[in-house]
């Protein structure tokens, strides 16, 4: 039979670098979780991601033991390390903090394919460009499909 959820617990977490000092500590320590126990199943299972914040999503059960789903990393953080800047722009319509190419935007859409609900890279793709456009990096070029799909 399978095991009752008690909790879920979303964290953002870099990828080998889990310790129990916040905010991993608190909130697992909170729910009973064995905090030690975490870092090292994370660590390990993260050692290809050194440094990359990664979203992780916990189960915890009735009985304190837990499971966690590791997602791909968020595409503004991918946006921000394509165009090196440290930050968004505060104003996005008027402040562009940089650019990136089509082909850059498809490289992030297919890393992050997996968690976003759509079908077709080009699906994704326009999500990407979406999130570039409201953190004030400009996508060059023309869109890779026809204009009447817009």
């Amino acid at each position: 039979m399978a095991k009752e959820i008690g909790f879920l617990i979303k964290l953002q977490v870099k990828g080998g670098q889990a310790n129990p000092a916040p905010p991993i500590g608190p909130a697992l320590g909170s729910k009973g979780v064995n905090i030690m126990e975490f870092c090292k199943r994370f660590n390990a299972a993260t050692q290809d991601k050194m440094g990359q914040i990664l979203p992780t999503v916990i189960s915890v059960y009735k009985d304190k033991s837990f499971d966690f789903i590791i997602k791909t990393p968020p595409v503004a953080i991918q946006l921000i390390e394509a165009t090196k800047a440290k930050k968004g722009s505060a104003q996005p319509n008027r402040n562009k903090i940089g650019s990136v190419s089509w082909d850059q935007i498809k490289t992030i859409a297919e890393v992050k394919m997996p968690d976003l609900n759509c079908f077709e890279i080009h699906s994704a793709m326009k999500m990407v460009a979406g999130t570039a456009r409201s953190m004030g990096i400009t996508v060059n070029g023309d869109a890779p499909w026809s204009s009447a799909d817009n």
